[in-house]
């Protein structure tokens, strides 16, 4: 447990958290929507604070990062909780249950992390995942100060529900990011998750302007947001406000948690890459099988640069320092042979 950073307080003990735009009210005693800060007499806390659901490495291409440093591995840690309420959670049983609800927990100090992280030669530096990271902030802030002066890369992979200023001071100390953009609809995010569509935008292009390397995510879900007019608006405005070089990985949609909806059709991600590649230089295909959407093809000469299976990764195609072999475009600014 840590007292936690960006809450106010009112009257009577009550505080306000000011970490996410929920801006939750706790009375003493209660807990935020992310089920993890908690009012103790008035002070907020942070009650998951160094407190891991999963501790592992995995190949960075898993998180997902093609563009980040590819087949290389980060040590990838979690925790409990979320800001978000998806129906279709992939994670469900870590992010939407509290420390109370939690079974099988390790505690690790961010010394315990950095020191963790140096035992593998392969390992380009650690990653917050698995659950949501935002309702971890102040572990993820102490972790990355201290995983940047031991020389290890720092990424997170979250939602992007977060308020400008804790962001801000996040931002020095994460190198990369993959955000889920679920939907573009502020319907969507408002029924589907419990949540709003303008703060992840907001946060989103906060990344790009820090000069962070980002990915974006989007699973496609049948019915709720796989429609090819809105998913058109979403790639434009990707392009128009991020970059046309913005990675972008579609994923294909199972039944997970509370939504029983059939799996997404292949025809349909198939469909939705080709309008993507109509707007952007780089989208990819995941949880699918498809001879589309897997390798990395040289914006300039159509060169292919990387190739991939599953998660084994081989950047034949690029010199050492992330250029074409072909002609010498500029392909990964974040590689190392």
């Amino acid at each position: 447990m840590m007292k936690a950073k960006y809450y106010k307080k009112l009257k009577n003990n009550v505080v306000q958290c000011l970490l996410c735009p929920h801006l939750c009210n706790l009375i003493d005693g209660a807990v935020g929507s992310c089920k993890v800060r908690m009012n103790r007499e008035g002070v907020l806390y942070s009650e998951n604070y160094a407190v891991t659901s999963a501790v592992r490495f995995d190949p960075i291409e898993k998180k997902p990062l093609y563009h980040f440093y590819p087949s290389y591995e980060i040590f990838s840690i979690g925790s409990f909780g979320c800001n978000l309420h998806c129906s279709f959670c992939q994670n469900a049983e870590i992010s939407q249950i509290g420390m109370t609800e939690s079974a099988e927990k390790q505690t690790f100090t961010p010394q315990d992390v950095v020191k963790l992280a140096l035992q593998n030669d392969k390992n380009i530096g650690i990653a917050f995942t698995y659950n949501e990271p935002i309702i971890w902030y102040e572990y993820v802030l102490s972790t990355s100060k201290l995983a940047q002066k031991a020389g290890l890369k720092t990424v997170m992979v979250s939602n992007g529900f977060i308020n400008e200023e804790p962001l801000a001071e996040l931002l020095p100390f994460i190198d990369a990011f993959n955000i889920d953009l679920k939907a573009f609809s502020a319907k969507f995010y408002q029924q589907i998750t419990k949540s709003q569509i303008e703060p992840v935008k907001r946060t989103l292009k906060q990344i790009v302007e820090a000069g962070k390397h980002l990915e974006i995510t989007n699973l496609v879900i049948p019915v709720l947001n796989d429609k090819v007019e809105d998913f058109e608006e979403m790639v434009k405005w990707i392009k128009t406000e991020l970059g046309e070089d913005t990675v972008l990985h579609l994923a294909r949609y199972y039944p997970r948690y509370k939504l029983t909806i059939n799996p997404t059709s292949a025809q349909t991600m198939e469909q939705l890459w080709n309008v993507a590649k109509k707007y952007l230089n780089y989208v990819y295909l995941g949880n699918l099988e498809s001879s589309l959407g897997q390798s990395t093809f040289c914006k300039k000469c159509g060169t292919e640069v990387i190739s991939r299976s599953g998660y084994k990764t081989n950047a034949y195609g690029l010199t050492a320092m992330g250029n074409c072999y072909g002609c010498r475009e500029m392909i990964l600014q974040n590689y190392s042979k």
